[in-house]
């Protein structure tokens, strides 16, 4: 009787792999076929940080981005108006 309830449960798991798998394929081919998407975005010339800052910001909902803007105009404009040593360290 353990040797049923073994091919029952092995079935039933060998059905959840196969699925994760054929999901995993369709993962693969969906990253390949946005990385021809980015190539021909960036041999048009477009700069493939920026464009993925803008579909990141796009991604948001409109309150949530609308808040963003308003933060971040905030705290420039908070930066701008501080008294600002000699030098600036730059990002690495």
């Amino acid at each position: 009787m353990s040797d049923a309830v073994g091919a029952v449960a092995g079935d039933r798991l060998l059905s959840f792999v196969e699925r994760v798998f054929h999901i995993d394929d369709e993962i693969k081919s969906l990253n390949e076929g946005k990385k021809e998407i980015l190539a021909e975005a960036k041999s048009d010339g477009f700069d493939l940080k920026v464009l993925r800052e803008v579909m990141r910001i796009m991604r948001r909902d409109k309150d949530e981005r609308d808040e963003h803007e308003s933060l971040l105009d905030v705290y420039l404009r908070a930066i701008e108006s501080a008294k600002r040593p000699k030098e600036v360290p730059k990002a690495a």
